[in-house]
C-alpha cells in the first residue's frame, strides 16, 4: 500500500535551499529537471504529537532531522558554514538544536 513518504521546504530560495541541502547536508538527489532536486532521504520515522499552550497550532507539519552525535554533528555542519540558532538542549525525547536553512526559516536537529 504505502511505499514511501515525501516531504517539501516552501521558500522563496528554492535553488539556495536546494544547493544548502545538496551542500552542506549531503544529502544525493535526482535532478528531474532545470535544476529541480528530488532528495533521497536517509532513515525516516514519523510521530504524531498533541498540541500544547505554548507549542504550535493544530495542522502545522514539521521537518527534523535525527543524528547519533549531536555534538560531532554540530561541529561537522558548523565547519560546512551552517549556523546554529541556540546551543544544544535537553528536551526529555532528546537532545536538541535548530539551524537556518535559505529561505528564513530553521529546521531542527536532535539527538534521540
Amino acid at each position: 500500500m504505502i511505499e514511501g513518504m515525501h516531504g517539501m521546504f516552501y521558500t522563496d530560495e528554492a535553488k539556495a535551499l536546494r544547493e544548502f541541502i545538496r551542500d552542506k547536508l549531503g544529502f544525493n538527489g535526482t535532478d528531474v529537471g532545470e535544476g529541480w532536486l528530488i532528495f533521497d532521504a536517509p532513515q525516516a520515522d514519523l510521530g504524531v504529537h498533541p498540541i500544547g499552550k505554548d507549542g504550535p497550532p493544530s495542522g502545522t507539519a514539521e521537518i527534523s532531522f535525527f543524528c547519533r552525535d549531536i555534538g560531532g554533528t554540530v561541529a561537522a555542519l558548523k565547519a560546512k558554514g551552517v549556523e546554529f540558532t541556540q546551543g544544544v538542549e535537553d528536551h526529555g525525547y532528546g537532545l536538541v538544536t535548530y539551524f537556518k536553512v535559505p529561505g528564513g526559516f530553521k529546521v531542527q536537529l536532535y539527538e534521540p
